[in-house]
């Protein structure tokens, strides 16, 4: 078994301010629409995998 790092959250894409309290970035949206947008750009931008881990939040990941 490695020791590696084989998957990190490059970023947090939410509508509840309550859902994220750091250690990434994180972007706050006003609505739904607004955070599937940013969740599909960003997905694209950071070359990472957007997860909907619920309705007011998303989680931009990189696998390895």
């Amino acid at each position: 078994m490695s020791d590696s790092l084989t998957n990190f959250v490059l970023a947090v894409i939410t509508t509840n301010r309550n859902r994220a309290i750091g250690g990434t970035t994180i972007f706050f949206c006003e609505d739904q629409k607004e955070m599937e947008l940013y969740a599909t750009n960003l997905e694209a931008i950071l070359d990472g995998i957007a997860h909907r881990i619920g309705d007011d939040l998303y989680l931009i990941v990189k696998h390895f």
